[in-house]
């Protein structure tokens, strides 16, 4: 009887999590939760928790028993724990260009070419609006594309897409994540600690020994991972990229099984707690005025305008040259609607704010902005591709 009672209370959440849309749903909820929290008589309790330094003289790292470690909570979530959500997306970056879509030179060409041109257009839009000020740094941050959020969109849209789009759109958002990780490493790397960096060469070499002598034993990899992961964090390169080395390490007959095990702590408790330390945003007395920032201007032009516009721009040439074709069953309206929906840049955007910046101020601006321009994306792309389809079925009958 209780099992029973237990299974009817359980077996809806169950389902819900297992729905595609779930991710979103709860990133979502956990930025409207933080953004509640920072507007409210708990703000300081709230953001004092995960902003508070364990060592105020430390900065960036604490001393424990002679290791240095990340100096508050908002450096663990972000230096630490995101490792994982890389270490994922990684993986899926490896299987994708072993065994998958990006297998093929002739398959991979366009969606290759799409997350150039999304990455690109967003970047260059956001230095038009900032060139030459303190803030040109920030060209990062709409170069991104959320691959929970973008797919979690396009699956509302059920049949209503091809399969081939969804595969097209999962491909782009890995490119244009591997684009992001790079920039990360070269672009918002202030200070290289060169012993560091070496002892993490040599335990990277030590893992490819590994991989190539077809080590199994997971442990072997792991191990070495985290000591990977201390050295990164150290050198100076931002910690997370310890995730993806360690990813492409990882022999590929155990990809699957890790990312199953994985799926469900990294969506369902790392990024929302993720969202819930980095959106804590108080806004300011004159909200409008934040977003007349050219900050603003950058990142919503270049995520709304800039990602469609560099996605299909280069699409249209790769094709009319031959270089590659549509994805089976898809027009350039299709194209041009799922470019919008690339637009929503969330989480790997919001971690490239606080990368790209270090005063509140700048950061808080810049956060706005992605999860305004993302929410503007989403409705847009799923608007425009609901409309298209309403009209081709009218058409069919």
């Amino acid at each position: 009887m209780i099992g029973r009672t237990v299974n009817k209370l359980l077996s809806p959440i169950f389902q819900f999590l297992s729905d595609s849309r779930a991710v979103g749903i709860i990133l979502i909820s956990c930025t409207v939760i933080s953004i509640i929290i920072a507007n409210s008589p708990w703000e300081a309790a709230y953001t004092g928790f995960f902003n508070t330094l364990f060592d105020p003289a430390g900065g960036h790292h604490y001393d424990l028993k002679g290791l240095h470690l990340p100096n508050s909570w908002l450096l663990w979530i972000n230096d630490g724990f995101m490792v994982l959500f890389f270490f994922l997306v990684g993986m899926e970056i490896k299987r994708e260009l072993t065994v998958g879509e990006l297998k093929s030179i002739r398959k991979s060409l366009l969606p290759v070419l799409a997350a150039v041109g999304g990455m690109l257009a967003p970047a260059l839009i956001y230095s038009i609006f900032n060139a030459g000020t303190p803030f040109s740094h920030g060209w990062g941050i709409p170069m991104a594309t959320d691959i929970a959020f973008s797919l979690g969109i396009l699956s509302l849209l059920g049949n209503r897409v091809p399969l081939s789009l969804k595969i097209f759109l999962t491909a782009l958002a890995i490119i244009d994540d591997l684009g992001a990780i790079l920039a990360i490493a070269i672009f918002y790397t202030e200070e290289l600690h060169l012993v560091y960096l070496y002892w993490g060469a040599g335990i990277l070499a030590l893992l490819l020994v590994l991989n190539l002598l077809k080590v199994k034993n997971l442990f072997c990899y792991f191990i070495p991972g985290i000591i990977l992961w201390y050295c990164v964090f150290n050198s100076g390169i931002h910690a997370t990229i310890a995730g993806v080395l360690l990813a492409f390490c990882i022999p590929l007959d155990k990809i699957n099984a890790l990312e199953h095990t994985l799926h469900d702590p990294v969506n369902f408790i790392i990024m929302p707690i993720f969202a819930l330390a980095n959106t804590a945003i108080h806004f300011p007395p004159d909200v409008l005025q934040a977003f007349a920032h050219s900050v603003s201007f950058g990142v919503i032009a270049g995520l709304v305008i800039g990602k469609p516009l560099g996605i299909f721009l280069l699409c249209f040439i790769a094709v009319k040259l031959r270089l590659a074709s549509l994805p089976s069953g898809t027009g350039w309206k299709q194209l041009l609607g799922v470019g919008m929906i690339a637009g929503v840049g969330f989480t790997m955007s919001i971690f490239i704010a606080t990368l790209a910046f270090g005063d509140a101020e700048t950061q808080v601006v810049s956060i706005m902005s992605v999860i305004t321009a993302s929410l503007i994306a989403a409705l847009a792309g799923f608007i425009f591709l609901k409309a298209l389809s309403n009209r081709q079925n009218k058409t069919a009958l």
